[in-house]
């Protein structure tokens, strides 16, 4: 069978990446163009600050992947292009891009979920097997995802406020740690202890949905309280008391929605996949119970273009392309 080359692209956020990808399985090349450095200062991304910086970045990195890869657009099968959900004006570069090539090579488009790709990343470490439930944790996005079959999916539980980024970056904020925050807390938790006993919230008992707007207030208030009464609070136990709650929730909700619905497989998958507690503590929950757990290198967890090829070649394979016309849906469901 001859193989399939797809040519990846991801400009959802603040990371302009292009990659080269073989089967869906095989990174031939996967540059990524960060703007952290640039969004630090403003203590967050600045959408139209980001826009303009994939316009200048967009077609430099693109040769660069494709020279890097050894290939050129004659070769490339399919154009596969992140169209949600995201900043809108960060989506529409890359696929303005895309486009563009798609019509001027005469290459087929493909229209691909963030949050998919996100799920498509483990794809690299180990093939699928189905049925599977995807833990999803990222900047915007906190979900249990049911799979059946490649590229179908079923959210079973998602977030009712606060994504689990959201309040890493609020609490770290608050601590007066730099952005983005999750890597600042998880850095800092290792140096503490938990032992300020913030809520865990589990919701409804049958709820596989998350709650961490409560947590983020306990935490905002825990630290207002010390500053008013004059009390010296140990930022490291402040760090690890919030994490540990993040954390246990997350394992938990994760191990009884595979338990419940016979999950062969667990996919940890998203910006927050790296964190090195929730790592851990979901591989040795799995380990107890009994299920293979599937983790993305740290280099393949943040925002990349490899992982929205891997999706991708799904589609591909489906004969699922996109007209020229696709716009960006910065909401999109992935359902």
């Amino acid at each position: 069978m001859k193989d399939t080359i797809i040519l990846g692209i991801e400009t959802s956020c603040d990371e302009t990446s292009v990659a080269v990808v073989r089967n869906g399985k095989e990174i031939l090349s996967n540059l990524i163009s960060s703007q952290v450095d640039i969004h630090k200062k403003f203590g967050g991304v600045v959408p139209e600050v980001a826009s303009r910086q994939h316009v200048e970045v967009i077609l430099p990195i693109m040769e660069e992947a494709l020279a890097q890869a050894g290939v050129g657009l004659h070769d490339v099968d399919a154009i596969a292009v992140t169209y949600g959900p995201g900043l809108v004006g960060a989506l529409l570069i890359g696929l303005s891009a895309a486009k563009a090539i798609s019509y001027a090579a005469d290459i087929p488009l493909i229209g691909v979920h963030h949050i998919a790709g996100h799920i498509y990343a483990n794809r690299f470490v180990q093939d699928f097997d189905f049925p599977l439930i995807a833990l999803v944790v990222s900047g915007g996005h906190t979900e249990l995802v049911w799979m059946k079959e490649h590229g179908a999916y079923e959210v079973i539980g998602g977030t009712r406020d606060d994504a689990v980024g959201e309040a890493y970056d609020k609490v770290a904020r608050s601590l007066g740690l730099s952005y983005p925050g999750g890597p600042e807390i998880d850095r800092l938790a290792s140096e503490g202890k938990d032992i300020l006993s913030f809520p865990r919230v589990y919701l409804e008992p049958e709820s596989f949905d998350f709650s961490f707007s409560g947590l983020k207030s306990a935490v905002l208030n825990r630290l207002n309280q010390a500053s008013q009464k004059g009390e010296e609070l140990s930022k490291a136990d402040v760090a690890a008391s919030f994490q540990a709650a993040v954390v246990e929730v997350l394992v938990d909700k994760t191990i009884r929605s595979a338990r419940e619905r016979g999950a062969k497989q667990v996919l940890l998958a998203g910006g927050v996949a790296a964190n090195r507690a929730l790592r851990a503590e979901l591989n040795r929950a799995c380990a107890k119970e009994g299920i293979p757990l599937i983790i993305p290198p740290a280099s393949l967890c943040t925002d990349n273009a490899a992982m929205i090829a891997a999706a991708g070649q799904i589609l591909y394979e489906k004969g699922m392309f996109a007209p020229l016309d696709l716009n960006a849906y910065p909401n999109l469901k992935l359902e």
